[in-house]
């Protein structure tokens, strides 16, 4: 199957990690990128704006260390936040031709992910380390307001509820998933989900009690945070560990993931044969995925490849 309205990037020497698309402007996307793999070496925010003749960069930002999480800000629209090798969170104003504006260093492992609240009237920042530890931030504040302690490996994956105010999960090494009350720093649940490495978790959203893990054993599991003994649905397909996965905006029941095998995979939980479609567009790791708000079936991803490529899959192309 095809893609519709495909777009790609090459940012030479760059290794992307993350990609999000802004919640402001339609077709811009920012890509966290590292050299080297991620290994050693630099890392780059890349900026970019989708036009009528491709992707074009916007701006670019340089880091001495990998980038490998960006979020945007959720209440000013030129202001993000990316996650580094080093440990540190960097705040980067896309309307200044330098920066950082800030940096934020207690992290002592790679700070690998970062995610700014949706919640209307609370802007905090919760951020996921290989020092096993994730870290509550209010941006406007200069040091972490709170950190979380219980995962017992590194910590690849930090998501805020969409819907409950204070609340976000994480996905670690240590084979669980954990969800947390920034309001009680101890732990809420934990949901032993996967007999792997779990790189990956986002919130269903359409239901604040669903969440969906990737893990290495190449499995994609969705909880209901209500009963977690057994997951309410298991998706097979990928055949290297599944490195992200993203609920849609706009359909309940569908998701996406990408992958170590270069695949991007979209699904249909509540389908007898939930798998919609495979998309094989990348020569390398895929690590970085997100869905657009703003154009119903536009997707971007970004691969170890050097691309960066924004489409619609022919499965979101018509209504679901």
């Amino acid at each position: 199957m095809g893609t519709a309205g495909a777009a790609a990037l090459r940012l030479p020497g760059l290794h992307g990690y993350a990609v999000e698309f802004s919640p402001y402007w339609p077709g811009r996307v920012a890509c966290a990128a590292a050299q080297y793999y991620g290994i050693a070496g630099c890392g780059t925010l890349a900026v970019l704006e989708q036009n009528e003749a491709g992707i074009a960069l916007l701006r670019s930002f340089d880091w001495n260390d990998g980038l490998f999480d960006v979020t945007w800000s959720e209440n000013n629209e030129h202001v993000l936040i990316t996650s580094s090798g080093d440990g540190s969170l960097q705040i980067w104003d896309t309307a200044k031709a330098k920066g950082p504006l800030q940096v934020y260093k207690e992290h002592t492992q790679e700070a690998y992910s970062v995610d700014w609240s949706q919640t209307r009237g609370e802007q905090l920042v919760v951020s996921g380390s290989w020092d096993q530890t994730a870290k509550l931030w209010d941006p406007a504040v200069g040091k972490s307001l709170c950190t979380f302690r219980g995962h017992e490996g590194v910590i690849y994956s930090t998501i805020w509820s969409p819907h409950i105010p204070g609340c976000f999960a994480s996905a670690s090494g240590d084979q669980t998933v954990r969800v947390w009350d920034v309001k009680a720093p101890r732990v809420k649940l934990v949901i032993p989900a996967h007999q792997a490495e779990i790189l990956s978790c986002d919130w269903c959203k359409y239901d604040e009690n669903l969440l969906v893990t990737g893990a290495v054993d190449c499995s994609l599991k969705g909880w209901d945070l209500r009963n977690i003994r057994h997951p309410v649905f298991i998706l097979l397909g990928h055949t290297y560990a599944i490195r992200r996965v993203k609920f849609s905006p706009f359909h309940a029941t569908l998701l996406a993931s990408c992958s170590y095998d270069f695949t991007v995979r979209f699904w249909d939980f509540s389908k007898p044969n939930p798998l919609l479609e495979t998309v094989e567009h990348h020569t390398e790791f895929t690590c970085g995925l997100d869905l657009s708000l703003h154009n119903c079936g536009q997707v971007v991803d970004c691969a170890w490849d050097e691309l960066v490529k924004i489409y619609t899959p022919s499965c979101l192309a018509v209504p679901v």
